[in-house]
């Protein structure tokens, strides 16, 4: 039953990823980053050392993807200082994943949480 839902999930997912534009495409990404947070942090403290240091990697893994979108050459300000908020989010993951610190969690999804509320306000599909 379990493998019978993940798989309904997977194919939900993947149309949904294939009819988006891709500014829901960035939504897409900044809300998958932000739920990776959270359950990192859960898994922190519930000192689940494998799945939270999984799961952090998973969060670096969107961010950076999110990083390597940016067009520095033509975003002109606002894509270098996402360049550099991406890189500050990746720093504080690290961070907070090899010392256990549950701030630097908070702040990486309060950073995404505010970043999402830019985002969806300047346009909507």
């Amino acid at each position: 039953m379990q493998n019978g839902i993940f798989e309904y999930r997977k194919v939900g997912v993947q149309s949904g990823v294939e009819s988006a534009s891709p500014h829901k495409l960035i939504q897409m990404l900044i809300d998958g980053a932000i739920e990776k947070v959270q359950l990192a942090r859960g898994y922190m403290e519930r000192h689940e050392i494998a799945k939270k240091c999984e799961t952090v990697s998973w969060a670096m893994a969107i961010i950076d993807g999110l990083r390597s979108s940016l067009d520095l050459s033509a975003g002109g300000d606002i894509a270098a200082n996402l360049d550099a908020l991406y890189d500050y989010m990746l720093r504080r993951l690290l961070d907070g994943n090899l010392d256990n610190d549950p701030a630097a969690l908070d702040e990486v999804g309060k950073l995404l949480n505010e970043l999402r509320e830019g985002w969806n306000g300047i346009g909507r599909d």
